[in-house]
Order: structure tokens, then sequence, then C-alpha cells
């Protein structure tokens, strides 16, 4: 019989406060000083942003939903939103198992998360040393430059 994981049980209801304060962004705006402090991973599964800002923020991000986001839609698992960097509109998706933090300063409200899963990136030169594929194998041989082109003229 296995365990139940109440640590993932936990986050996903607090996942789901963060959705509905969202939601409730999405058709009612934020008002009286109300603002959101998303903090999530840059390079988990599903997460869309440029890659500017990805290069930026290798591993985790921080976006404030105050004055100026548009577009902000918002589904079971995940949101996305408009936001200007560098004076540029670009839309980011966000899915709600990549977030680490959610903060509304306004009424001093905060909830962390556990997120589950290794490093992903979008190629294996992203990976850390330990994590890369071991795609060339060690002969412990040395090869020079002047035997490769030797043979390259057979």
């Amino acid at each position: 019989m296995s365990k139940i994981d109440y640590q993932t049980l936990l986050d996903n209801a607090l996942k789901s406060v963060v959705k509905d304060a969202l939601v409730h962004a999405q058709f009612n705006g934020l008002g009286d000083g109300t603002h959101f402090y998303i903090t999530f991973k840059t390079r988990a599964p599903g997460v869309v942003l440029p890659d500017f800002l990805r290069i930026r923020y290798p591993d985790i991000m921080t976006i404030v939903l105050q004055y100026s986001y548009n577009n902000l839609h918002v589904s079971d698992k995940e949101f996305g939103v408009q936001l200007t960097f560098d004076g540029r509109p670009f839309f980011i998706r966000v899915p709600f198992s990549a977030l680490v933090e959610f903060k509304d300063p306004s009424v001093d409200f905060m909830l962390s998360f556990h997120p589950q899963g290794g490093p992903v990136a979008d190629n294996d030169m992203e990976l850390p040393l330990d994590e890369r594929p071991d795609t060339i194998p060690d002969t412990g041989r040395v090869v020079s430059l002047d035997e490769f082109r030797k043979n390259r003229k057979k």
C-alpha cells in the first residue's frame, strides 16, 4: 500500500487558491492596491517565455501583476498573461505546476510551493554536466587533428 503524499495534496489545494485569485483578477481586475508577485520555474514543462527572458532568468523568475498587464487568461492547469519587458509586450504562459511562490503584499498574503521534477532544458548543453547524456564513449585515447586529417586523405 502506498503512502499518502500530503505535500502534493496541500500544494494542489493551495494552487487552487492561486487559480481562484487569478480568475477574480481576470474578470474583475485588481483594485485597492492589490498586486500579485508570482514566482515560477522558468524551465518547467509547459512554461512559455521569450528566449531572452529564459536566458536572463535561467532558473526562477518573478512577475508582478499590478498596473500594466493584459489578456490574463486562466485555465485549470495554467495561466497566461501579456506583460511588457524592455518596452515591448510579450505573452507568457505558466502552468500551476511550475509555481514556487505567490504573494499579495497588499494583504500580507503568501503561499510557497514545492515544484516536482528535475531540471528541464531546451537542449542538452543547458543541463548540468552530471545530467548530460553520455553520447561520446570515453576510450581513454587522445586523437590529434593530424591523425584525423591523415585518415581522411586515404
